[in-house]
């Protein structure tokens, strides 16, 4: 009977059912809304060499639980109560996570890295038992898995109970090892490593649950824009800084939806080794494309803040490093997913790389404007070269 019952925890592959978005997955984002707009906040106070690679750390484990989360949630059911309440369980833990990012790299050290093991360890584990007597390859991947995450878990542990530069380091170790593990095949002695054919995903969920947690970001972005604009006395050039960001956001948007997203969702599909692609494409290539939003949020924060300001590589760093991250993310999960790299994205690289050099002499509204320009430009040239070819799927 125990057999039977968690049989039914899973997902049943091949049904209309199996690649579904299910209410809960959607109601579980809603927790990592809040964690984007912490992250976004983090940086724009604390935005200092120090405190960029901190947000970007914390970055980096948001997406990590986040992305394990989704890969797990592509085996099991939400509609099952049990995992049903796994997942409501990590949300409240994602929630007291969230919660301890402004101080994670203060008092709530130890509240982050505890909330985080909690989430990573524990789903792990509850996946290897819902697996146990009915599918063995993957109760060997979860296994394998959930070593590596408790070896890790250490790390962020120790980090937590560590101060300042301390902290820091054990938590980029435990970083390391993390994302070390699919690239690694989670390898463990005496258990083996997992290969591809042990990641076998349903292409479309995957694709699905990305593309959601890219319009959160998205969101942010426009949250960041439309509060700040309302708490500022109306001018033009308020004005002209809220349509950049508004515009510069619908940019990345068309970028990754209108050829991005349903290419990739079609190719993984019909690959004999989705789990490989997915990896590739959605695991790893998406970490730029969140870290872009990001840093385009705070760039908006400081468009609107210092307009007229020329001089300040940070901000400028920022102003420019949103969109050619976000480029940069696009180009590897297109290329990933298509077999080539769309040469609009390289050309708008180069593009920002060239607009860098005249940053210095450039106010920062005016600077804005101009990546944005670069955005749109790569949307349309991607959009000319693409539009009614049959190797480019759409979305509708």
């Amino acid at each position: 009977m125990a057999k039977t019952n968690r049989k039914n925890w899973l997902r049943a592959k091949g049904s209309a059912s199996a690649s579904k978005v299910t209410f809960l997955e959607l109601f579980f984002d809603l927790v990592f809304v809040f964690s984007i707009s912490q992250l976004s906040h983090a940086l724009a106070v604390h935005y200092t060499p120090l405190g960029a690679a901190e947000a970007a750390l914390m970055t980096f484990a948001v997406w990590w639980v986040w992305i394990f989360t989704a890969w797990v949630t592509n085996w099991l059911d939400p509609d099952k109560m049990p995992v049903r309440g796994m997942l409501v369980a990590l949300m409240m833990l994602g929630l007291l996570l969230s919660a301890s990012i402004p101080e994670a790299f203060g008092d709530k050290g130890l509240l982050f890295a505890g909330a985080y093991v909690a989430m990573q360890v524990g789903r792990s584990l509850f996946t290897t038992y819902a697996m146990t007597r009915v599918d063995r390859p993957n109760t060997l991947n979860f296994v394998r898995i959930s070593t590596w995450l408790v070896v890790a878990g250490v790390f962020w542990i120790a980090g937590g109970l560590l101060e300042h530069e301390a902290r820091l380091i054990a938590w980029v170790i435990a970083l390391a090892i993390e994302y070390a593990g699919p690239a690694a095949g989670f390898a463990v002695p005496g258990l083996g490593r997992s290969t591809a054919r042990d990641w076998d995903v349903s292409g479309a969920h995957m694709a699905e649950r990305c593309a959601l947690f890219v319009i959160i970001c998205l969101g942010e972005a426009i949250l960041v824009s439309g509060r700040t604009f309302s708490e500022l006395p109306f001018s033009g050039l308020t004005s002209i800084v809220f349509v950049t960001g508004f515009v510069g956001t619908v940019a990345m948007w068309w970028l990754y939806f209108r050829f991005g997203h349903g290419r990739a969702a079609h190719r993984i599909e019909h690959e004999d080794t989705p789990g490989s692609l997915a990896r590739q494409a959605f695991t790893y290539g998406h970490i730029p494309i969140l870290a872009g939003i990001i840093v385009h949020a705070v760039a908006v924060e400081f468009m609107f803040s210092h307009p007229h300001e020329t001089g300040n590589l940070g901000i400028a760093a920022a102003v420019l490093g949103g969109s050619g991250l976000f480029l940069i993310g696009n180009l590897w999960f297109k290329g990933a997913t298509s077999g080539q790299l769309p040469l609009s994205h390289l050309a708008g690289l180069v593009f920002l790389i060239l607009l860098a050099f005249a940053a210095p002499f450039i106010e920062v509204y005016l600077l804005g404007i101009l990546a944005t320009l670069v955005l749109i430009i790569v949307a349309a040239w991607e959009y000319r070269s693409l539009t009614g070819t049959a190797a480019a799927p759409t979305l509708h």
